[in-house]
C-alpha cells in the first residue's frame, strides 16, 4: 500500500532563514501580503525585520497582530475581515503555533467565507486558501508543517481539529534565531509538544515509512536537547538542532496523525485554558503507560531513539526505562499536575465525560495502538489527579 506525503512546497532551514520571505512571495507571483502575528512579536522587533525586507522588495504589506494563544472563532474574526477587505495576494504567519494556526484558519476563511465549524474534522479540507508563508518562532508545534489547524468554539469549549491540504503553507522559513528569546516555560512546553509529536506519529496505526523515518530522527534531534535549551536558552547549536526536531515532527504527523495524548489534551486545554504543550506533558507517561502493551516494540523503539535505552536491551527494559524518563522530564521541566496549574478537582471531575466525548470525536483516539472506551478516557482524566 502506498502513502501520500504532503509537505510545504519550499522548506527553507536554518540561520536567517526568515529573511528570505521576501523573495519566496515574488517567486509566488505574491505583491500583497498580510502578516498574521501577535504583539510580542512586533516588541521583540521581529515583524519590523520582516517589514524591512518586504519594503526592500516592493512588496505592500499589513499587519493583523491580534492573535491569542490557543485560538477561538472569535479571535480569528477581526483578522478574517481584515484579510477580506485586503484583497490580498499571500499571509505571512509569523509566530508560535498559536499564530500560525489563526493564519491558516484566516487564510481558508478569506478565500471561502463561511464559519470555522464548516471545515471541522471529520470534513477534510482541500481547497487551496490564501497562499501562506509560515514562519515559527517556538521549536514545538510543527504547524509550519502540517495540513492541520486547532480553533476552539468557544460556544461549547471544544477544539476543533481542521485537517486537509488546504492548510498546508505553500512554504515553512525555520529560522532557530527567532527561538533564542522564547522563555524557559514556553521552550520546555513546546518542547514536550515536538516530542509527543514524534512518539504519536511513530505509534500511531497511520504511520507509514515515510513518516516513521521523520519521527526517529526528530525524537534524535528533540530528546538530547530539549533539557539543554530549557536550562540555557542561549545555546545556539541546541535550539538549531531542536527547531529543525520540532519541523520533522511536525512533517511525521501531519503524514501520519498524532493518537491519544493529543485527543485527551484538546479538551482540557479548551476547558480549563492550559497551553497545549502543557497538557500534552502532563498526559504522556500516564498515556504511554496505557498504550505499550498494545505496541510494545514501537515505543521500544521510540526510547531507542531518544538514547536512553541501548541497543540490546530488550523492549520491556527500553520501555520502562522511557517511562521513567518521561516521568522524570516533567519533573526536571517543571511541568504541574492539573491540581498544581490551579484547576478546581471538582469542576475538573464534573467535565470529565464531556472532555472523554470530545476527545473520542476527534478522531485521534482511534489512531492509538490501544483504542479506549469513554468510560476508560474518564478514569484516565480523573487519574492525573492521584
Amino acid at each position: 500500500m502506498s502513502s501520500q506525503i504532503i509537505l510545504p512546497r519550499i522548506l527553507q532551514v536554518g540561520e536567517h532563514a526568515s529573511l528570505a520571505v521576501a523573495d519566496i512571495l515574488a517567486s509566488m507571483g505574491c505583491s500583497r501580503a498580510l502578516i498574521v502575528t501577535d504583539n510580542m512579536m512586533v516588541k521583540l522587533g521581529y515583524v519590523a525585520n520582516i517589514t524591512k525586507v518586504l519594503e526592500q522588495q516592493h512588496i505592500t504589506f499589513d499587519v493583523f497582530s491580534d492573535t491569542v494563544p490557543e485560538p477561538t472563532v472569535a479571535s480569528i474574526q477581526a483578522g478574517v475581515e481584515m484579510a477580506r477587505a485586503g484583497d490580498y495576494d499571500g499571509m505571512i504567519a509569523l509566530g508560535g503555533g498559536s499564530s500560525i494556526d489563526s493564519a491558516k484558519a484566516i487564510a481558508m476563511l478569506a478565500q471561502y467565507g463561511g464559519d470555522m465549524k464548516d471545515y471541522r474534522f471529520p470534513r477534510i479540507v482541500n481547497e487551496p486558501g490564501v497562499p501562506l508563508i509560515a514562519i515559527p518562532t517556538t521549536a514545538g508545534t510543527g504547524s509550519e508543517a502540517t495540513r492541520v489547524t486547532i480553533i476552539t468554539d468557544e460556544t461549547n469549549d471544544e477544539k476543533m481539529l481542521c485537517i486537509g491540504t488546504g492548510f498546508m503553507p505553500v512554504a515553512a522559513l525555520v529560522d532557530y534565531t527567532l527561538t533564542i528569546s522564547v522563555p524557559a516555560r514556553t521552550t520546555a512546553d513546546t518542547g514536550i509538544d515536538a516530542l509527543t509529536h514524534a512518539i504519536e506519529a511513530y505509534v500511531s496505526k497511520k504511520a507509514n515509512v515515510y513518516s516513521d523515518t521523520q519521527a526517529i530522527a526528530a525524537m534524535k534531534l528533540i530528546a538530547p536537547n530539549l533539557r539543554k535549551v530549557y536550562q540555557n536558552g542561549e545555546d545556539q547549536q541546541a535550539r538549531e538542532l531542536m527547531m529543525l526536531g520540532s519541523t520533522l515532527a511536525g512533517v511525521a504527523f501531519s503524514n501520519a496523525s498524532v493518537a491519544l495524548v493529543h485527543g485527551m489534551s484538546r479538551p482540557i486545554g479548551a476547558f480549563f485554558h492550559v497551553p497545549h504543550g502543557l497538557s500534552n506533558a502532563m498526559l504522556l507517561p500516564d498515556v504511554t503507560e496505557y498504550s505499550i502493551p498494545a505496541a510494545p516494540g514501537r515505543y521500544a523503539d521510540c526510547a531507542r531513539a531518544m538514547g536512553i535505552a541501548a541497543p540490546q536491551d530488550s523492549d520491556q527494559q527500553a520501555n520502562k526505562k522511557l517511562l521513567t524518563e518521561l516521568k522524570a522530564l516533567n519533573e526536571e521541566l517543571s511541568v504541574p499536575t492539573p491540581e498544581q496549574f490551579g484547576i478546581d478537582k471538582k469542576e475538573f471531575f464534573s467535565v470529565c465525560p464531556t472532555m472523554a466525548e470530545q476527545a473520542l470525536a476527534s478522531g485521534s483516539p482511534g489512531n492509538n495502538p490501544r483504542v479506549p472506551s469513554a468510560e476508560e478516557l474518564v478514569s484516565m482524566y480523573q487519574a492525573l489527579w492521584d
